[in-house]
This record gives C-alpha cells, sequence and structure tokens, in this order.
C-alpha cells in the first residue's frame, strides 16, 4: 500500500507541476473524440466528416470554455440533420433549445458531463456515469447526466428514421414521424430516469458520516441503477440487456475505487472522535485522517576527496584554523605554508617561533624526514609588501650528524624578484634546527 502512495503523490506532483500542459491536451482529445464521434454516428455531410476539420476545431476547444466543445457538437450535429432532412434539423434543434436552458439554468459548470455521456455510450460503458458523477460531483449534476443520455438517443433515434424519412414527401408527415418516435422512445426515458436517481443515491450516501461511505455509495449507486433498468425493461419492454448492465455496473465500481484512491483515500482505523464546547455551543466532531505519504526523493551529495593530511580542501576555514594550531614550531625550526596558489611570504627569525600568513584554503603536506639531505623544493607566486616573487628556488643541503646527536642544518635560499625596476635581488638564510623537522 505503502508503494500505491507513494505512485500516488508522484501522479499528483506531476500534474501540478505540469497542469498548464496537461489541460489543454486532455481537453483536445475530449474534442477530438466527441466530433469525430458525432462525424461516424452521423456522416450526413461530407464537409464536416473531415479529419482536418475536426482537428482544427479539437486545438480550437483546447484552448476555450468547455461551454464552446458544447455548443460546437450540437453545430456540428445539426449539420449532419440538416443534410439528412429539414424536418430533422427542426426536431433537433428544438430539443437542443430545451436541453440548453436545462443545463444552464441548473448545472452550467458540467458541460463535460454531456459530452462524455453519449461518448461512454458509444463504448458501450455508460453505466460509469451516474456512479462517478454522484461521487465528485452533486445532485444538481444529474440534470446534466439526463441531458447527455437524451442527446444520445437524439441522435440514435434520428439515425434509425433516416431510410423511412427520405421515402415521405410530405412535410407534415414526416414532422409527426419524428416527434412520434421521439416521444414513445420509453428507453431514454427509463436510462435517463435511472441515472438521475443514481446521480443522487449515491452523493446523500457518499456525504454520509459513517465508515466506507464512498464504497457503500458505490454499490448502492449500482444496485439502484441496476433495480429502475430492470422495473423500466419489465414495464415498457425496452430493448435492454441487463447481463450488459451487470456488467457495465462492476466495470463501473472498480473505476470508480481507482478515482476513491485519488480523492478520498482516509484511514478508518486512526478515526478520532473530538468533544469541545464555546459559549454557545458543544462540539462533537468526528476526525478521520487521510493516507499520506510523502514521495520519496533522490538527492546527490557531492563530495570532495582532494584532502591532504586530513584536511579537506574545499573548507577553507577549517583549513585556516588547522595551519595556525601547527604553525607554532620550537626555537630554531623553518616552518613553510604551502597554498594551492602558491606559498605565502616566509618570515624566519632563529629561535623564534615562525608563523606564515596570506594563504587561505591551505593544504598542509609533511616532509619526511631523510639521512643527510633535503629534495629542493620550489613555489611560484610569493607576494611581499612591495613587489611579486615569480619563482622561488630553495634548496637545502649539507646536514650533518654530530655523535652527540645534534644535528645542523645550512639552507641555502634563492630568491629572484621581478621588480618594476627590473633588479634582482638574493638572500641566503641559515638556522638551526631540533630533531624533528616539519615542512609545512
Amino acid at each position: 500500500m505503502t508503494l500505491l502512495l507513494e505512485y500516488r503523490e508522484k501522479i499528483k506532483r506531476f500534474y501540478r507541476m505540469n497542469s498548464v500542459v496537461i489541460l489543454p491536451v486532455l481537453k483536445f482529445l475530449v474534442a477530438f473524440f466527441a466530433l469525430n464521434g458525432v462525424n461516424t454516428l452521423l456522416g450526413y455531410m461530407p464537409r464536416l466528416d473531415n479529419i482536418a476539420i475536426v482537428l482544427i476545431a479539437s486545438l480550437a476547444c483546447s484552448f476555450l470554455p468547455a461551454g464552446f466543445l458544447t455548443l460546437l457538437c450540437a453545430v456540428f450535429s445539426i449539420a449532419h440533420l440538416y443534410a439528412m432532412s429539414l424536418e430533422a434539423m427542426g426536431v433537433g434543434l428544438c430539443v437542443y433549445l430545451v436541453l440548453f436552458l436545462m443545463l444552464f439554468r441548473f448545472a452550467p459548470k458540467d458541460s463535460y458531463v454531456v459530452i462524455l455521456t453519449p461518448l461512454l455510450f458509444s463504448l458501450k460503458i455508460p453505466y460509469v456515469v451516474p456512479i462517478v458523477v454522484g461521487l465528485i460531483g452533486n445532485p444538481v449534476s444529474a440534470v446534466s447526466v439526463a441531458c447527455g443520455v437524451i442527446v444520445y438517443y437524439l441522435l440514435t433515434m434520428m439515425v434509425g428514421c433516416a431510410p423511412t424519412i427520405r421515402t415521405m414527401n410530405d412535410f407534415s408527415e414526416k414532422l409527426r414521424y419524428l416527434i412520434e418516435n421521439l416521444m414513445e422512445n420509453k428507453s431514454a426515458i427509463v436510462v435517463a430516469a435511472s441515472f438521475a436517481v443514481t446521480v443522487v443515491v449515491v452523493y446523500v450516501i457518499r456525504r454520509m458520516s459513517v465508515e466506507y461511505a464512498w464504497t457503500i455509495a458505490m454499490v448502492a449507486g449500482a444496485m439502484v441503477n441496476l433495480l429502475i433498468l430492470l422495473v423500466g425493461n419489465l414495464i415498457y419492454d425496452i430493448d435492454l440487456s441487463m447481463i450488459g448492465a451487470v456488467l457495465g455496473s462492476i466495470l463501473a465500481i472498480v473505476i470508480a475505487k481507482v478515482i476513491e484512491f485519488f480523492r478520498f483515500c482516509v484511514d478508518y482505523s486512526r478515526t478520532e472522535k473530538v468533544q469541545f464546547e464555546d459559549d454557545e455551543y458543544y462540539y462533537y466532531v468526528k476526525a478521520v485522517p487521510k493516507m499520506n505519504v510523502a514521495a520519496s526523493t533522490k538527492t546527490v551529495k557531492k563530495i570532495n576527496t582532494n584532502t591532504q593530511s586530513g584536511v579537506s580542501v574545499g573548507s577553507a576555514a577549517a583549513a585556516r584554523s588547522y595551519a595556525e594550531s601547527r604553525n607554532t614550531e620550537k626555537p630554531g625550526t623553518v616552518a613553510r605554508t604551502r597554498t594551492e596558489a602558491g606559498y605565502g611570504r616566509e618570515h624566519v627569525t632563529p629561535g623564534t617561533q615562525r608563523t606564515q600568513a596570506g594563504s587561505q584554503g591551505t593544504a598542509a603536506r609533511t616532509a619526511g624526514r631523510t639521512g643527510n639531505s633535503a629534495a629542493p623544493r620550489t613555489g611560484a607566486n610569493m607576494s611581499s609588501g612591495g613587489g611579486s616573487y615569480g619563482t622561488t628556488a630553495r634548496s637545502a643541503a649539507g646536514r650533518t650528524v654530530n655523535p652527540s646527536g645534534n644535528r645542523s642544518t645550512v639552507q641555502q635560499r634563492t630568491r629572484t624578484n621581478y621588480s618594476a625596476q627590473g633588479a634582482a635581488r638574493n638572500s641566503q638564510r641559515a638556522g638551526d634546527s631540533e630533531d624533528d623537522e616539519e615542512f609545512f
């Protein structure tokens, strides 16, 4: 279950981050399938039954409100009915006018329900509509569901009456024939009433403060829908497959459970009941926590392995503190600080402490003790108060070990200073050191 919750959070986060792109794409797909379904069902006007026109109209609907798609589908169907018969266009126009008045009066925000209901009827899964709309909608959404059912049965009735209408010549006879077939279409009345009642029942039950209210609403709505369809089939003898209705209701429950997972996933085992009061009322509150889990995120941590003598190069403050603590030596010692950019200015005073300053981001290096000689070393970019040292060559030699254990070290250093006047300067420094020498 935890894995599913993580995937849910990732999907919801992806939708929030990309909703600007996802919503137009979904609107485009709905418009394309709806308009293509109207052309496939009717198809009496070849000029509209063109994929290019459908694509252009769907692209326009992806950036316009939902009501524009409803109006465009009505225009497409009226145009096809006009190509079939003028009387059919008149009857369809009157029905659409009544439906539009009901829709925009009671459920102006449910335009997509009117579009999706005939579309799902053509896909043979219409029983998903009342249960899903009852879960995420309101009781007024029953009007939009009933309008969608009437639109579907109106178009199918027109297609069934088309061969007979084409054989008639009298205008009044054609009109009477269409009105009679429309009023005697008991299937549309039974299915519209069943879907409307199912929407209301599902909404009322899922709003109750009982445990597993959404699941109870799904099952109860499916049973109420099947019961009304069965009674209507027995009374009016409508052409309705009850096996298909049962299978469609099961599929509707499965789809509704998926929607519940994204909209109303709660943990009833941690339900809390709270009671408190104020100056005027007593409050009895039932709190059911949602099942949420934070989506796992990968954090890449960059580790700098360029360290020397246990001090990380990336930490300037730590290196400075480390160098200051190690740069104090015994009298007669020689210390040196080497940085990544070069060497700072050295100051040597025999018998006193020597510190090295002018470097940040230091890396310490310990030079081991050799037998009778020390290897020459070179540093670049040495800075002093009056000028800049370009190249420094330093050599140390002539180390002699006395029988008594004392050592004397003679270090000769040569520094070449290239100043603004081009003068050269050489210096030689010497000093005695203790048994142990450390070079930084």
